[in-house]
């Protein structure tokens, strides 16, 4: 089983990176027939979406790269960063781009949300958003977590959760991604 997995931002210091890189090296612990490719959205970085500028360049490569990163996938792990309650706009444009290939961007693939940040919430607005979404834009939303708190649960030295109850929650969430 081939997984696709990125973070929905493009910040170089992104917790939401660290934490579905983990969940892909954690996924690939529990099944040896897993193999994970992380990919960073900044390789994909489009020009601001509008129908103008869609009606200049019709639809760029890199859209297309991305779109089919995820066609050639098994299924996706994606971890979304919260910007003032809503997607990044680094996001938001890329995947706006790739829904003008096929609104069903992620395919029909199965699919695990995550999300986290610093505080309490642990950015539940934009997975909650995308959790919503999620059938109308093709996902097979197998499972969606959010970690909140990310420095108080996620040890970096070691590079693991250290909440045990959000440990499981992971682990259940992965399982049901690879049944």
């Amino acid at each position: 089983m081939k997984i696709l997995a990125f973070a929905a931002s493009s910040s170089r210091k992104s917790i939401n990176k660290t934490l579905v890189t983990y969940a892909g090296e954690h996924l690939k612990e529990l099944r040896d027939d897993v193999t994970v490719e992380v990919i960073d959205i900044n390789d994909y970085e489009l020009p601001l979406f509008s129908t103008d500028r869609e009606e200049e360049l019709g639809q760029p490569q890199l859209a297309h790269d991305f779109y089919n990163k995820i066609k050639e996938a098994d299924g996706l792990i994606i971890s979304f960063a919260e910007h003032n309650g809503s997607y990044t706009a680094a996001y938001k444009n890329l995947f706006d781009w790739a829904s003008r290939i096929d609104v069903k961007v992620f395919q029909n693939k199965p699919s695990l949300f995550l999300s986290t940040s610093t505080g309490q919430g642990g950015a539940s607005s934009v997975l909650k958003s995308a959790e919503t979404s999620a059938p109308f834009f093709g996902a097979d939303l197998k499972a969606a977590l959010s970690i909140p708190s990310f420095e108080d649960n996620f040890d970096r030295t070691n590079n693991q959760l250290t909440n045990v109850e959000l440990k499981q929650k992971l682990n259940d969430a992965l399982f049901k991604l690879a049944l």
